[in-house]
């Protein structure tokens, strides 16, 4: 394309612009996206200028092409779903894994200080997942004392693992 008829071209585009921009109103009510659209528009005809036919209104070639940007924006819109992407500020907190390695290692520590029949009666019953019943045939013994062995191993774990006894009986721990 010669440089003169770039530039005759050139200059009917900046004369057009007016027109342009009243004519993307229609498809964007929004005065930034319409802007948007006129600057697609304008970028799509400037780098197509050697495309454009000679006997042809250049008009009615840059509105196609803006209705056509315009079209092709609305679909990607379409396609685009705006909010299900979690906000990082929505998301829950995590405690950091450290937290939990320390705290069950004072489980640990605690767990191994009861007397070996709460030991036993616990880890039947919480970590086996056995009735007190079925705990109660293994030990020897009868339901009731398999219950309190329980109990009992239970109020140990927290006095071993609780610094402060008073501070939980005030929050309701």
């Amino acid at each position: 394309m010669s440089r003169s008829r770039r530039d005759h071209l050139g200059d009917e585009l900046v004369a057009l612009l007016p027109a342009l921009r009243a004519f993307t109103r229609r498809f964007e009510p929004d005065p930034v996206d319409a802007e948007d659209l006129v600057q697609d528009t304008l970028t799509k005809a400037l780098s197509n200028l050697d495309k454009f036919q000679d006997g042809t209104r250049l008009k009615s070639w840059v509105f196609t092409i803006a209705r056509n940007a315009f079209c092709t924006r609305y679909a990607a819109r379409k396609r685009m779903v705006v909010g299900l992407d979690a906000c990082v500020s929505e998301l829950p907190a995590v405690a950091p894994p450290q937290e939990w390695a320390v705290s069950m290692s004072e489980f640990n520590r605690a767990y191994g200080a009861l007397p070996p029949i709460n030991r036993i009666a616990i880890d039947h019953v919480l970590f086996q997942g056995s009735s007190y019943e079925d705990a109660a045939l293994a030990c020897g013994c009868a339901t009731g004392t398999i219950k309190s062995r329980v109990n009992r191993g239970r109020q140990m774990l927290v006095v071993a693992m609780d610094p402060d006894p008073r501070q939980s009986r005030m929050s309701g721990r």
